[in-house]
């Protein structure tokens, strides 16, 4: 078990008022609906990170990232710490379509208002950001 929190990422990619989730097969939060993401790598920014996974998960290429909220994971039962910046990205390039399917189990966009259960803790951080805005 980790003594010290580790950092994560995550985008909200929206498109006609709808987000993209995956759904993770991996813990932390196996089984949830989460914001394409994940670690952020030893002396990469996390923007950057956040950019990078979205590309890897799903092959598509975030524009012009701000950022929307951060999120943070404390479970001391599991031993999981996880802080995550979320950005926001309105345009993108590509069509997205599943690159890890030993990763995530699915993904699809979703009305901020019909999001699927359960979410990650990101999702939900982000959805409350957006709902904000």
């Amino acid at each position: 078990m980790s003594r010290e929190p580790r950092v994560g990422c995550g985008i909200a990619l929206l498109k006609d008022g709808a987000i993209l989730l995956i759904q993770r097969l991996r813990e932390p939060e196996a089984g949830c609906w989460s914001l394409p993401g994940g670690k952020v790598d030893w002396g990469e920014a996390a923007e950057t990170a956040a950019a990078r996974e979205l590309t890897e998960e799903l092959d598509v290429r975030a524009q012009a990232l701000s950022l929307l909220c951060m999120a943070q994971i404390i479970d001391r039962g599991d031993g999981e710490h996880w802080i995550a910046p979320v950005y926001l990205a309105e345009s993108f390039e590509g069509e997205p379509k599943l690159l890890e399917p030993h990763k995530h189990a699915g993904f699809g966009w979703f009305a901020l208002d019909a999001l699927p259960q359960p979410l990650a803790i990101s999702t939900l951080a982000a959805a409350q950001a957006l709902a904000g805005r």
